[in-house]
């Protein structure tokens, strides 16, 4: 038997790169909401009481970005003046550009278009690399070391909105280590968790956490009197947020993702409209990889394609079943282009993406959740009929 250790993180929604995450989605929903066709590349970065709202959009929309950056703030928590970082007395600038005409030009009128279809018309916004991936150690066939840190993140926040621990404050960060025996899960080894908080002892802060946050978010069979438990290791953490470190749009793309059980192309996700195939296509690759495994193609499978810009067909589609196919992988990238269209329009069409539905994703990952299209298992009949054929 082989027994490994694998780590995830994940960060709350008043890490300073999340703040700058859902400040630029939050900016592009309100965008989408009026326009359906709008390009955006919305950059947010965040100091001590500071926002500085940067990129480009091409948009007939009317969108007001300091009142929405405002209100994201707000809604975060950061409404405490005096603290380094509030919604109230935080300068804001904003530097927006439109899009590059060349850019716009090449996006659409897709060079290899072969017929004058709307789906062919629509190139990829940029050149790149994307992963899926989907494994069957969750109920959402995601893997369980970030499903762990991301409900450790989210009982943060709760617990401090809810006012269960009334002295935390929106900055905070997990990590779950999680040990596999031959490649199964089997119990939680280590649970890291630094919280930002008022003035408040340290054992009382501990105990806290310990009890609301860890006890209620993980599995009691997943613990035993092993499991390593670090609460605020570090000591107080008083300063935080952008207070306490700068934040960036795009900086958190493993908390994002898979938590590293998948390779990641390098692309971020935020701010971007889904001509960007950084972002939409590493969601039809998990929506390809998803329905895989739900239809009993494999138990764990990774999906990788890849674009060059201003052309619509992926120049490469590449599945790795891990050894757990049911058929070659060969036979599974047969699958996927059957049933899958990977254009960027058809993507954009097939998924809904043209709409306000980005800033759900901002915080605690941009999959695994099934109020977002991309989690839908809609093709698991048709996958099931074509490997019926083999």
């Amino acid at each position: 038997m082989e027994r490994r250790l694998f780590t995830s993180e994940s960060v709350t929604e008043g890490h300073p790169d999340k703040v700058c995450d859902l400040i630029a989605d939050s900016i592009l929903d309100e965008i989408f909401a009026q326009d359906s066709e709008a390009r955006c590349a919305i950059e947010v970065c965040c100091t001590t009481n500071y926002v500085f709202i940067f990129g480009e959009v091409s948009t007939s929309a009317k969108c007001d970005y300091e009142k929405v950056a405002r209100n994201v703030i707000k809604n975060i928590g950061y409404d405490i003046e005096g603290i380094g970082f509030d919604y109230k007395t935080c300068i804001i600038k904003v530097a927006i550009d439109e899009q590059s005409g060349d850019i716009s030009n090449g996006v659409n009128n897709a060079s290899d278009a072969l017929h004058q279809d709307e789906d062919e018309q629509l190139g990829a916004g940029d050149q790149g690399l994307m992963f899926g991936f989907a494994c069957k150690e969750t109920d959402s066939l995601m893997p369980l070391p970030i499903t762990l840190a991301h409900d450790l993140t989210k009982r943060l926040t709760y617990v401090r909105k809810q006012g269960i621990i009334p002295y935390l404050r929106p900055d905070g960060k997990a990590q779950v280590t999680v040990e596999y025996d031959d490649g199964k899960p089997v119990r939680v080894d280590t649970i890291i968790v630094s919280t930002q908080h008022a003035p408040i002892d340290l054992e009382t802060l501990r105990a806290d956490i310990e009890k609301y946050v860890i006890k209620e978010a993980i599995p009691s069979n997943l613990l035993d009197d092993k499991t390593e438990i670090h609460i605020n290791p570090a000591g107080n953490f008083i300063i935080g947020g952008p207070a306490g470190d700068s934040g960036l749009t795009g900086r958190k793309i493993i908390v994002d993702t898979y938590g590293g059980n998948c390779p990641h192309g390098g692309g971020a996700f935020s701010g971007k409209d889904p001509t960007k195939v950084d972002r939409s296509a590493c969601y039809m690759a998990r929506y390809v990889c998803k329905n895989l495994v739900a239809a009993g193609a494999a138990s764990k499978v990774q999906l990788q394609l890849s674009y060059a810009i201003g052309m619509s067909h992926p120049i490469s589609v590449l599945v790795d079943s891990f050894g757990t196919g049911i058929v070659s992988d060969e036979k599974l990238n047969e699958i996927v282009r059957a049933v899958f269209d990977l254009r960027p329009r058809a993507i954009i069409k097939s998924l809904g993406l043209n709409r306000p539905v980005y800033k759900q994703t901002s915080n605690y990952g941009h999959f695994g959740k099934d109020t977002l299209p991309w989690e839908k298992t809609d093709k698991v009949e048709q996958i099931k009929a074509l490997l019926a054929n083999y």
